[in-house]
């Protein structure tokens, strides 16, 4: 696959002050571990619309453990699938904590999983991670706590930026994390606030990949569809690969020189799906799963960078593969 040149420069890196506070017992971690911005081989996975626990919690009080300890069956399979490649970090494409968003669900739906990814973890399952490997977008159901809209994410999650939407750059990736539902405050539109922060820092990107995430896709062949304001051109600007979810199932889309993907599969109930829109490549519903994205020097260049996704249902059938090849730096 071809890709667009990319000019600019882009300076990467942290100042961290911390700030000793009475009853604190210790830092925030960095939301960026400082070895992210070394150039070589990573791993990491993806999943989407995953947060289920906390909504409909196992009832079961005869099996011999606490209610704290039960786990939704899917959301587990995928959460265990996941554990057994032992990425670098694991991306979500949004609707992490079902069903409004709420503090008294988040750590049931997020860190009863994933907690060994997730820096200055604050929950009841494990210590959390030294540093951040957890990177989510805000989906619908993250927006929805009754009164206080996405606060219990912005306080759960230690995250570059505003939190909200954000960027960071782990070996040959620079990430794109945005926030494209329509309570975001910047604007989910092309010329809003937060689509000019966009601009600045994917035009000054010098990464071999340069991967947006978001929940709401431009396009896609299941029940909810695509969303033109989630449309920003993002091929016109060297954007190699856009994840987002909502739709709860698998598809990849190809138009203009760049692949989308849909990953919503992650624990929610999969759905069916319409018929197929332009360019789409690949669909399956059939099972849950996650994705496992590889970026390493390409075999037959030293002097190039391959990323090769493979989307993989809880029963181990590799569903999808496909890979984007672009020049180092």
């Amino acid at each position: 696959m071809g890709g667009l040149v990319m000019n600019g420069t882009r300076c990467s890196g942290w100042v961290w002050i911390v700030c000793l506070v009475a009853g604190v017992t210790r830092a925030e971690v960095p939301p960026v571990p400082a070895q992210a911005t070394e150039l070589k081989p990573i791993s990491f996975a993806v999943i989407g619309d995953f947060g289920l626990d906390g909504w409909k919690p196992k009832s079961n009080p005869d099996d011999g453990t606490k209610p704290h300890e039960r786990r939704n069956p899917n959301q587990a399979a995928v959460a265990d699938l996941v554990a057994s490649w032992k990425p670098d970090f694991v991306i979500t494409t949004g609707d992490n904590n079902y069903p409004k968003g709420e503090a008294a669900t988040i750590d049931a739906n997020v860190g009863k999983y994933y907690a060994a990814f997730i820096g200055n973890y604050k929950g009841i399952h494990g210590p959390g991670a030294d540093s951040n490997r957890f990177f989510p977008v805000l989906g619908n159901h993250d927006w929805d706590a009754p009164g206080v809209r996405c606060q219990p994410y912005l306080d759960y999650f230690t995250l570059p930026g505003n939190e909200r939407y954000y960027d960071f750059v782990w070996g040959a990736v620079h990430f794109v994390m945005l926030d494209n539902d329509g309570r975001e405050p910047d604007g989910t539109k092309r010329g809003s606030k937060q689509h000019d922060w966009y601009r600045t820092v994917i035009e000054a990107s010098r990464s071999p990949f340069q991967v947006v995430v978001a929940h709401h896709p431009p396009y896609s062949s299941g029940q909810h569809g695509g969303n033109d304001h989630a449309d920003w051109g993002f091929h016109e600007h060297g954007v190699e690969l856009m994840l987002a979810g909502h739709d709860h199932n698998y598809e990849r889309i190809e138009r203009d020189g760049m692949v989308y993907v849909i990953n919503g599969a992650g624990g929610g109930n999969v759905r069916r799906m319409k018929d197929a829109v332009e360019g789409s490549k690949a669909r399956f519903t059939g099972k849950h799963g996650a994705m496992r994205i590889d970026v390493a020097p390409a075999e037959r260049d030293p002097d190039a960078w391959t990323l090769t996704s493979r989307f993989i249902a809880v029963d181990g059938t590799e569903v999808d593969v496909f890979t984007i090849t672009r020049p180092g730096r």
